[in-house]
């Protein structure tokens, strides 16, 4: 795949679930804005549970990789933060955007 269209995946995949994100959450939270209770309310039945767990799990398998990497990648801490707001969507796609600036080119 062509670096441009890469990049491009990626900012477009970023972009799509922060329209998502504000148009689903952001209204919501407005009305109440009980955070706990928005982040208890991805648990309340099973399906949700599970697609909420693999989120989090998803974003501390980020966390390794950018811990793993702190000393090639710079600001990656960054990603972890756009990881948990507004989503893991918009972190990793940051963070893979950011390591490809900053690490060589593997062929």
């Amino acid at each position: 795949m062509p670096v441009n269209v890469f990049r491009g995946a990626l900012i477009a995949i970023a972009l799509v679930f922060c329209g998502i994100f504000g148009w689903v959450v952001v209204p919501p939270l407005m009305a109440n804005p009980d955070i706990p209770g928005a982040l208890a309310g991805g648990f309340v039945n099973p399906y949700a549970s599970g697609y909420s767990a693999d989120v989090l799990c998803c974003w501390a398998v980020l966390a390794v990789w950018v811990l793993h990497e702190r000393q090639r990648v710079r600001h990656g801490w960054v990603c972890l933060v756009l990881g948990a707001v507004p989503g893991v969507a918009v972190g990793f796609a940051a963070y893979l955007l950011l390591r490809q600036r900053q690490l060589p080119a593997v062929t």
